[in-house]
């Protein structure tokens, strides 16, 4: 039983520590935002008809 619970408990950091770096990512770092321009071929046009 103590080698069951030594699992559980490591597998419980480990989770933990993945939750956080997730989490530290996704409050900490700001996306840069950039322009985009799309060309798109005439062909792709449709007439309404």
């Amino acid at each position: 039983m103590p080698t069951l619970l030594r699992f559980l408990t490591i597998l419980a950091i480990i989770g933990g520590a993945i939750y956080g770096g997730l989490f530290a990512l996704a409050t900490m770092v700001e996306p840069t935002q950039r322009e985009m321009t799309v060309t798109v071929s005439p062909d792709r046009f449709h007439r309404a008809e």
